[in-house]
């Protein structure tokens, strides 16, 4: 490869004899006009590194003035380090400045000796170093120079290849060691395999033998076994086949006094709740016709009953620990006109039923379920407020929570118990009203309007009653 990019090409070569002793170019004739035109040769790698050495050698013995400028600081490096790191420098000052070059062919010439002296004559002794020879060809440039160094680049090339050939005959020759060495371990671990094997069939024949004697002895046990196991099994059926006649016995008797127990305690709370509640449901019907059943009132001598029919249910229907969440139902709108509601909670003695969760998740759903019921039943202390009407709301037990705050006056709170939902709590509410009193369910599940409204009841839409809340 080039020393370096030929930069200064055009700068004049130099004469035969240098003004310091150093040798011209007498390829060129001295003529610069065919030394700029002539471009540098491709110098081997190994030639180019001694080029660069043997300058680096010579640079500190020239005078001050003499070392270029980007070169002087590179002379002052450690002799192990100016050939290194100054290599480029070193490489494009050689190539550009001819002068600079004499100057250094001169002093390598003379520590050269009489190879440097027949390298300027244009020959090389046939024992010497191609690569120096090469070197020295292309500092001093004397005539056929070119030829020198493309002789030493092929003597480079061809140590190299014999290196090369040398290299793999070597691999060559320890990869057929290895596999020689492989092959005879190889050897060796067949015959411990071998021997291995004869070891391991003898074991087997001898664990097959005790194999055979062992399932012998296993079979007469099992034989042994079977036998104590059907004896043990017959006198068991017989202790078994006593023992289950009196706990049958016991049974049936403990089951007479059971049903006998409980179809007095059900038949004395059956005629409990129905007297109450037929009392609730007649008092409040009479209240609901107004003042012109007070002679009535009188003359059936009916005194005013402490419970409402609602209550009956919220007793049935008292909060219970560890409550299971309702399924999904399917939601659908009934009319959700606020002035409906209004006009329904107007009318004499109504009572107002919430399906709670379904009216908070819709109108307030991005609050937790504490706030969702504390925001609902305050609002409904309002209108209960407002209209003085029984109102009762409703939720799912799944949800419910100990140590909810005391509801506002008017408002009753519930949560299903465990295995009823809230729909079904609210239908039973519907239910237990007497036929002719004005009672509004809101809900917007479809299944819930339809339920409350085959027993009398005005289904409304949560809407209507989210748009009450808002402008009160």
């Amino acid at each position: 490869m080039p020393l370096t990019e030929p930069h200064d090409d055009h700068l004049p070569q130099e004469g035969p004899v240098a003004r310091d002793g150093a040798v011209g170019d007498p390829d060129t004739g001295g003529n610069p006009v065919e030394s700029a035109i002539e471009p540098e040769p491709t110098l081997p790698e190994p030639v180019r590194q001694r080029i660069v050495a043997l300058t680096a050698a010579v640079l500190p013995t020239l005078p001050a003035d003499e070392v270029p400028v980007p070169l002087r600081r590179v002379a002052k490096f450690a002799p192990n380090r100016r050939a290194r790191l100054g290599a480029p420098a070193i490489a494009a000052q050689l190539t550009g400045d001819p002068l600079f070059r004499q100057r250094v062919t001169a002093r390598v010439l003379t520590d050269a000796g009489d190879l440097g002296a027949a390298v300027v004559e244009g020959t090389a002794p046939a024992a010497a170093d191609p690569v120096e020879v090469a070197a020295l060809a292309y500092l001093a440039r004397p005539r056929g120079w070119r030829e020198l160094i493309d002789a030493s680049g092929a003597a480079v090339r061809a140590e190299v290849d014999s290196a090369v050939v040398a290299e793999l005959v070597r691999e060559a020759e320890q990869r057929a060691t290895r596999a020689e060495h492989d092959r005879a371990v190889a050897r060796v671990e067949a015959d411990k395999l071998r021997d291995e094997l004869a070891r391991v069939r003898e074991e087997l024949g001898q664990l097959r033998e005790e194999s055979r004697q062992l399932a012998r002895t296993l079979r007469e046990t099992q034989t042994r076994e079977r036998k104590a196991t059907e004896l043990l099994a017959t006198e068991r059926g017989r202790a078994a086949r006593a023992s289950a006649e009196v706990d049958a016995e016991l049974r049936r008797a403990r089951a007479r006094l059971a049903e006998a127990e409980a179809a007095a305690g059900v038949a004395r709370a059956s005629a409990k709740e129905a007297r109450s509640v037929d009392d609730a449901r007649l008092w409040l019907l009479l209240e609901t016709i107004g003042q012109a059943a007070v002679g009535l009132r009188r003359e059936l001598a009916l005194d005013p009953v402490d419970k409402l029919p609602a209550d009956f249910v919220a007793d049935a229907f008292a909060e219970q620990p560890g409550s299971a969440p309702a399924g999904p139902a399917a939601r659908a709108r009934d009319t959700d006109d606020p002035a409906r509601l209004d006009q329904l909670l107007a009318l004499p003695r109504a009572h107002l039923v919430v399906d709670g969760y379904n009216v908070t998740k819709r109108g307030f759903g991005e609050m937790s379920l504490e706030q969702q019921r504390k925001r609902l039943i305050t609002g409904l202390g309002g209108i209960a407020a407002q209209t003085g009407d029984e109102i009762t709301v409703v939720f799912d037990g799944a949800e419910r929570m100990h140590g909810l705050p005391p509801a506002p006056r008017g408002v009753r709170v519930l949560f299903s118990r465990k295995g009823e939902t809230a729909d079904e709590l609210i239908r039973r509410l519907v239910r237990a009203e007497p036929a002719g009193r004005p009672v509004v369910v809101v809900s917007s599940d479809r299944e819930v309007a339809d339920g409350v409204r085959r027993h009398g009841a005005y289904p409304l839409g949560a809407d209507s009653l989210l748009r009450r809340l808002a402008r009160s």
